[in-house]
């Protein structure tokens, strides 16, 4: 097929809420969409075939690490990712760019116009990232959503920094597009200028000049408040295409979920319900808890009842804080399997509120029993 397709099918009456279908190699995706992220290759503890039970679409992987190890060759040589970790759902790969600024050996990085030098995490040997070599690797690592490389703004960041970074941005999304030679892989570009709305428009306007095959909106989930995360989502949206899909990157706290498919959101990801769940915290629709508590020794009833999940049909909360305080990774494979399944059927849920076109009854409900209010 190549590239992916994206159709809009309706746009909620009351908000800019929308639904939409993906058509990529690996199957047909609804959005609004949660992907899961599989950093190294590997949704942390779960199989390709628990993510299908799930129900997931499309899941991430990680331009950054997979270049570490075992290196973009490898995974070519193996037919790419698809083959390589035996999922066949699409897969999207991000530019590696938001690793170079979180994990940077000692944080040292000197950003210059051709890249971003920096030292490995794992070695501290000397590395030079760059729009040309991100590109490059994610067309060996074939997936079917590559993006470009960008900076991530920092969160505060003065005017002068946020111009000049967004600009370098832009200049790297060029660059990056020009050497992107892979006809079945899609390239999406993405919108920066941290909370000032003049860099956000332009930045979504220069961008959107590009003609990628999607939006990403980035800069954001990096310390900010809410109400300031929400406004950079506003000041970007309105200038992308109502034709192609937009994605909003890093966010995965069910609230913020909910806010960003109102503002007219289609794609999301975060590593958050994996890393809850290794700390054996969970969701549910009257908040989140921490399964370690000592209540829950005892409690012999599901993590929530109404869910329909592995974990939530089979097993226990007692069990489960078992698992969690003796260390035995079942338990974070078991709140991992129900992590995941909450956030993609809060999609699906929503899906049907769009539909509907009772998307704001539907956050009044969720906000009200989730923040026990």
């Amino acid at each position: 097929m190549g590239k992916i397709k994206y159709e809009l099918l309706k746009e909620e009456k009351n908000t800019k809420a929308r639904l939409g279908i993906i058509e990529t190699n690996y199957g047909r995706v609804n959005t609004p969409i949660f992907m899961p992220v599989g950093t190294q290759a590997t949704v942390k503890t779960l199989s390709p075939e628990e993510l299908k039970d799930i129900h997931c679409g499309i899941i991430l992987s990680n331009t950054y690490h997979l270049w570490l190890r075992p290196g973009e060759n490898v995974v070519d040589q193996s037919g790419g990712l698809h083959k390589f970790m035996n999922y066949d759902g699409p897969i999207l790969t991000d530019s590696g760019g938001f690793q170079v600024f979180s994990l940077a050996r000692n944080k040292k990085k000197d950003i210059i116009e051709e890249g971003v030098k920096f030292k490995s995490h794992l070695d501290g040997t000397n590395l030079l990232l760059t729009p040309e070599k991100s590109i490059e690797i994610q067309n060996k690592l074939d997936s079917d959503i590559a993006m470009s490389f960008d900076e991530c703004i920092p969160y505060p960041a003065t005017y002068e920094y946020a111009k000049q970074s967004t600009e370098r941005t832009l200049r790297w999304a060029k660059r990056g597009k020009d050497v992107h030679n892979n006809p079945n892989q899609s390239l999406f570009g993405i919108v920066q200028g941290s909370e000032y709305e003049d860099l956000r428009k332009w930045s979504a306007e220069e961008t959107v000049k590009l003609d990628f095959d999607g939006y990403s909106i980035g800069g954001t989930s990096v310390g900010e408040d809410k109400d300031t995360m929400y406004k950079m989502v506003d000041y970007a949206i309105k200038y992308l295409p109502k034709d192609k899909p937009r994605y909003l990157m890093g966010v995965g706290d069910p609230i913020d979920l909910i806010e960003g498919v109102i503002r007219g959101v289609d794609m999301f990801d975060c590593v958050l319900p994996t890393r809850l769940a290794r700390h054996g915290n969970c969701f549910t629709h009257h908040g989140r808890i921490n399964i370690r508590n000592q209540k829950y020794k005892e409690d012999f009833t599901p993590l929530e009842e109404s869910c329909d999940c592995y974990a939530c049909k089979n097993y226990t909360k007692a069990y489960i804080r078992h698992l969690i305080v003796a260390n035995e990774t079942f338990g974070a494979r078991l709140l991992s399997i129900h992590n995941i399944r909450f956030l993609v059927k809060l999609m699906e849920d929503l899906r049907v509120a769009i539909k509907e076109d009772n998307i704001l009854e539907y956050k009044e409900k969720f906000i009200k029993e989730y923040e026990n209010k």
